[in-house]
C-alpha cells in the first residue's frame, strides 16, 4: 500500500523516534489516525469538553489559551510537526479547562483516547513512542514553567526572538504579549528596550592597526 501524503510528515516525525519503527507497525498506526482541517479561528478544543484526542500538525497554527475573569491568557502555540491537545483532560478523561483555536488554516492528524489504547496493545513499538512524546511534553512544561519564574520578561523575549522566530513572524503581538503575561504597551517597551541594546552592541575590535597589517604583507 502507498504511504498517504497527509501521513508523510508524522510519519517522519515517528521514525525521529524510533527508526527502527517497521512498516507493519506504521500501518497498523494509520489504521487509527484520521484527517481534520480547521479554518482559521475554527476551535481544535473548547473549554468543559473532555479532550479526546491528541493532534499532531501537517501544517497550520494553534494557540492554547484559558479564559480568567472573562480575558485570554495564552498559555502555549503549536507548529506544524508540533502534537497539540489539553493533556490533562484528554489523560484524565475530564472537561478541559483550555480552547485550542486555529490561527491560521491548520490541517491535523487525529488519534483518538480509544484508538491510543487500541495501539498500545497491538504495537509494543508504540508503547515507546508514547512514552518519548510524553517525556518531550513533560520537559517543555518544566522549561516553560521554570523560564516563567527564574527570568525577566525581556530576556524571556529575548529568547522568542532567538529560538522561535516563527512566532515573532506569524502571531500577533497581542497574543505574544499575553504568552509572556504583559499588556502590548509592556510588550512594545521591551521591543524598545530590546532594539537599544541591540544597537550598542559593540563592533568586534581590531586587533592590530591598519597600517601594520599592510606593513606585515609586503614583501
Amino acid at each position: 500500500m502507498e504511504p498517504s501524503p497527509q501521513f508523510e510528515r508524522i510519519r517522519a516525525y515517528y521514525l525521529s523516534l524510533l527508526p527502527a519503527l517497521t512498516s507493519d507497525a506504521w500501518e497498523l498506526c494509520t489504521d487509527h489516525f484520521t484527517i481534520r482541517t480547521l479554518k482559521k479561528g475554527e476551535f481544535l478544543q473548547k473549554q468543559g469538553v473532555v479532550a479526546n484526542h491528541v493532534s499532531f500538525l501537517n501544517y497550520g497554527l494553534l494557540r492554547m489559551y484559558h479564559l480568567v475573569d472573562g480575558r485570554e491568557k495564552v498559555s502555549e502555540f503549536f507548529k506544524e510537526g508540533d502534537y497539540a491537545a489539553d493533556y490533562r483532560s484528554f489523560l484524565m478523561r475530564e472537561p478541559a479547562t483550555t480552547f485550542v483555536q486555529a490561527l491560521e488554516d491548520t490541517e491535523v492528524v487525529d488519534l483518538s483516547f480509544d484508538d491510543l489504547q487500541v495501539i498500545y496493545k497491538q504495537i509494543p513499538e508504540a508503547n515507546y513512542i508514547g512514552r518519548l512524546i510524553a517525556e518531550e511534553l513533560f520537559k517543555d512544561m518544566c522549561r516553560r514553567t521554570t523560564t516563567q519564574v527564574t527570568v525577566s520578561i525581556d530576556d524571556q523575549y529575548a529568547a522568542i526572538v532567538r529560538d522561535k522566530p516563527w512566532l515573532i513572524q506569524r502571531v500577533p503581538q497581542y497574543m505574544i504579549a499575553s504568552y509572556l503575561g504583559v499588556t502590548p504597551e509592556a510588550l512594545s517597551r521591551i521591543k524598545s528596550r530590546a532594539g537599544k541594546r541591540s544597537r550598542k552592541i559593540p563592533l568586534r575590535p581590531v586587533t592590530a592597526p591598519v597600517a601594520e597589517i599592510v606593513t606585515a604583507a609586503q614583501p
